[in-house]
């Protein structure tokens, strides 16, 4: 029995994990080797209104893909951390419209409705893979996005630091070779001591 129903590329897409697709991903997927014939495919697609084009090569097949793994595609090497990380993680109580990255370069750019905002840190401390969770996209554990945020801020202040593992903390710190961060987990681990006794 011969199958008449005609094969769409973007249900090759659509069956992965992904929901936001580079332009590199979607030849291989595609198994385009022909690079004009993939861009006019591409093209194609948009013009259809089956896929959508985000940014600089970077695609969706619907409108409700994940932020955060877009975020992470943008610019490379990058994690989410900072104040993204801490609210989710109930350290800082107020919420921020961007969407916060450590990376290579300091930039904020806004893509379809939603600013990225990236912050710039020694190569050393990007790469080192520690406290950091790679699924779908490379996000910060609590502790080292606590960690992030200290080591770019002075006095920054946490609204609850109840959620930190503290023997986490002191052990990612080593990454940072930063007098005054670890002089700033020591008087904040006190403190937080200070007020579970009293």
């Amino acid at each position: 029995m011969v199958n008449n129903m005609k094969y769409n590329p973007i249900s090759a897409l659509i069956r992965t994990e992904k929901t936001v697709f580079s332009f590199a991903d979607i030849c291989i997927l595609w198994n385009e080797t022909n690079l004009n014939n993939a861009r006019v495919k591409i093209n194609y697609y948009v013009k259809k209104g089956e896929l959508i084009s985000l940014r600089n090569g970077l695609y969706a097949t619907h409108n409700n893909y994940n932020k955060y793994e877009l975020a992470n595609r943008i610019l490379r090497p990058s994690y989410i951390s900072l104040e993204t990380v801490l609210f989710d993680s109930g350290i800082i109580f107020q919420k921020f419209d961007s969407v916060f990255l450590i990376s290579y370069t300091s930039r904020e750019l806004m893509v379809d409705g939603q600013f990225y905002n990236y912050k710039k840190i020694k190569n050393e401390i990007l790469n080192n893979p520690l406290g950091i969770n790679v699924s779908k996209y490379s996000v910060a554990s609590p502790e080292r996005a606590f960690l992030d945020t200290i080591y770019l801020n002075k006095d920054y202040y946490f609204d609850n630091l109840n959620p930190l593992n503290w023997e986490k903390v002191f052990s990612l710190s080593q990454i940072y070779k930063k007098i005054r961060l670890e002089r700033e987990i020591k008087k904040l681990y006190k403190t937080i001591n200070y007020v579970k006794r009293n």
